[in-house]
């Protein structure tokens, strides 16, 4: 038992005890003063003489024959390093028996002292046991187990054990199988972005947060919640679990009664063609997703982008309240089917923050964004993400990140017969190539697998060289522009589905080939292009012989995807069939194949009748009122009784009324015939 919980049993505390001036000495270690404390401490309880006190602690100094005041201490040392941890727990015991024995051949009338002296000398050798073990790194049994189960560097030893190893390689696997679609927390928030570019000071800048009137916003990851916007509270969107298979969780967002009621005055508010109409809506419904999607394109097309920002924020943010817990941003196992129209309204959020996000100059943030839409639905892809991802990761720099994604899908999605991924990876090795701390082997290794993909782009794709070079204000040689491979015949029998391919690519990323060294390296390979057309290179057949057979049409998510992007040379290449429907910002160009939960009521509409002035008189008064004696489908039955006894007794009126109107007879004044009257005097 320690000297602590002595001094409790004994109801003493430290500070209490009664100080002896006479024992104190200089020439004592630190070990011997602490023996000395305990007896003084014990012998409080029995009151005995100062003299006796002085006594046996010199008769304890006289029975220890130190002469050094380091040798205690070095021999504590030795005798731990032997003893095991078992020897350590059985110690204390043979400390007190043997107490117990020098206390029956000594004094016989001071017992408790003893005892005291015996476990103060087990307490301070435990002390110095536990500093020993602090200086020790290494301590294995026999058997090469460890023997302290919390050393640091035994764990860490451990773990190049077999299993540890096993373990890291199969997490390391599937960390590199889920980087494709990983997103970072932290890289969603474009204010991380801005301030590697420009400082925290310049993005945040001196402003405080103002505590006064200050509304609860729960903290969420896609946007950041602001004072400005109206009060948060129940919208009627949840989420729900469907199912969850091969870990892989499928979700589903659903309406609630009272925001379908909402959502049938949303639609007859869009077909009414005011947007005063939408903003008188979200004046009393303030996170309605649909109408914050309309009026969003309507402020971007009136050119205020700050309030049209604002208002895709807002949705994202109610969109992520109602989230259910299971569904993960950043683990790309949430989906989310497209077909429900409930889930569109989070595709077009989403991809509208994104577009907002690149254009602000945030082309990191914009990639996480884009890589979790794809997630949400990585087969069908209904917003063709695939299309744009490449241009993200060239804007940010994530040049090893696209070409792991063009090695791990290329062969299961046909990335490289997408135009926009044949150069874009091209590119990606050329920039690599030119960076300055790589090795001259490998920057060469990399540029000759630029040059041979770019040139194979160009022969698969030779309708890409001349709208790009236009967009660039480069003019070509004349080699180039007399030549048929690249000349007008080219572009015009290019097929519907590969025109519409091509012009997005050049009107997104025309910016990313208008640096001096690209298009010096580009004209390079555009002539070693011109040589192997000549040669008559078997590829170049090839390549011609994929483009006949494929691109006959186009997917409906590449048709969306166009229009989404509003690049002009690209929805110029639209087919009629899709620029001839109406598009709606809120849902463009929908799935044929929906899964609607809830149907839009449909609406009565009142054709011309026969009906006499009067008879509409009464309508604009009772709307219920039926000339014809009909009921109106009512849900509650006295309602409708109530309307038939008014409608009798209104065509009771009707017919009086008739019989009055009908009897009726006009008669003409008498006239007075007067002889003094002047034929020229006005009647």
């Amino acid at each position: 038992m320690s000297s602590r919980a002595l001094r409790r049993l004994r109801g003493k505390q430290r500070g209490q005890e009664a100080l002896d001036l006479g024992e104190l000495a200089l020439d004592g270690s630190p070990e011997e003063q602490s023996e000395e404390e305990q007896p003084q401490e014990a012998t409080t309880s029995y009151p005995t003489d100062n003299k006796d006190r002085g006594r046996k602690a010199k008769k304890s100094k006289a029975q220890k024959n130190v002469s050094n005041i380091y040798e205690l201490i070095c021999d504590q040392d030795n005798e731990t390093e032997k003893i095991l941890p078992d020897e350590e727990v059985e110690k204390p015991d043979v400390n007190k028996i043997s107490g117990m024995e020098k206390n029956d051949n000594g004094d016989p009338d001071k017992p408790d002292t003893k005892e005291q002296e015996t476990s103060s000398k087990s307490t301070s050798e435990d002390r110095v046991k536990k500093k020993k073990k602090k200086k020790k790194t290494k301590g294995r049994s026999e058997n090469g187990q460890a023997v302290q189960d919390d050393n640091i560097d035994l764990l860490l030893e451990n773990l190049d054990q077999p299993n540890s190893l096993s373990l890291q390689n199969e997490d390391c696997g599937g960390s590199e199988r889920r980087s494709v679609l990983h997103v970072e927390h932290r890289n969603l928030n474009p204010e991380t972005e801005l301030k590697k570019y420009f400082g925290a000071r310049a993005v945040v800048g001196d402003q405080r947060p103002r505590h006064r009137n200050r509304q609860f916003h729960r903290s969420t990851w896609m946007t950041s919640p602001k004072e400005s916007w109206p009060r948060f509270s129940r919208t009627g969107i949840s989420m729900t679990l469907l199912q969850s298979k091969d870990g892989i969780h499928y979700f589903t967002f659903e309406h609630s009664r009272d925001y379908q009621q909402v959502q049938f005055k949303f639609l007859d508010a869009v077909e009414s063609m005011d947007p005063n109409n939408i903003v008188a809506l979200l004046q009393l419904n303030p996170y309605h997703i649909d109408s914050l999607l309309q009026l969003s394109d309507v402020c971007r097309i009136q050119e205020d982008q700050e309030m049209a920002r604002d208002l895709i924020e807002r949705g994202l943010y109610c969109f992520e309240c109602a989230c259910h817990p299971l569904f993960s941003l950043t683990s790309g196992a949430s989906r989310l089917d497209y077909l429900r129209p409930e889930n569109r309204a989070f595709y077009l959020a989403l991809y509208k923050h994104m577009m907002f996000l690149e254009k602000r100059g945030c082309p990191r943030t914009a990639l996480e964004f884009c890589k979790f839409i794809l997630s949400l639905d990585p087969d069908s892809d209904p917003l063709c993400m695939l299309l744009l991802i490449d241009f993200l990761m060239l804007r940010s720099r994530e040049y090893q990140s696209l070409l792991q994604l063009y090695q791990d899908w290329g062969e299961h999605r046909n990335l490289s017969q997408l135009p926009n991924f044949a150069f874009s990876a091209a590119l990606c090795h050329f920039h690599l190539s030119q960076e300055e701390d790589l090795d001259p082997e490998e920057s060469v290794k990399q540029r000759c697998k630029a040059d041979q993909m770019l040139q194979e782009a160009l022969v698969m794709f030779p309708g890409v060289l001349m709208p790009l070079l236009d967009l660039c204000t480069v003019q070509p040689d004349a080699a180039v522009t007399s030549h048929a491979f690249f000349g007008p015949k080219c572009r015009i029998g290019q097929l519907p589905a590969l025109a519409e391919l091509t012009a997005l690519y050049v009107g997104r990323t025309y910016i990313m080939w208008k640096e001096a060294a690209v298009m010096l390296w580009l004209e390079e390979s555009v002539r070693e292009v011109l040589h192997r057309v000549d040669a008559k290179d078997p590829l170049v057949l090839d390549c011609q012989n994929r483009r006949s057979q494929r691109y006959q049409s186009a997917p409906r998510n590449i048709h969306r995807h166009v229009l989404l992007s509003e690049i002009k040379e690209a929805t110029s290449c639209l087919p009629l069939e899709v620029t001839t429907q109406p598009v709606m910002g809120f849902d463009p160009l929908p799935p044929l194949e929906s899964v609607t939960s809830y149907t839009r009521p449909q609406r009565q509409h009142v054709g011309a009748t026969n009906e006499s002035t009067l008879s509409l008189f009464f309508r604009s008064l009772l709307p219920n009122f039926n000339l014809q004696g009909g009921l109106r489908q009512e849900d509650n039955m006295e309602v409708a009784r109530a309307g038939q006894e008014l409608n009798q007794e209104v065509n009771r009126l009707m017919v009086a009324m008739r019989d009055m109107l009908a009897n009726i007879r006009f008669q003409e004044p008498p006239r007075e015939d007067n002889d003094l009257r002047d034929e020229e005097e006005w009647d």
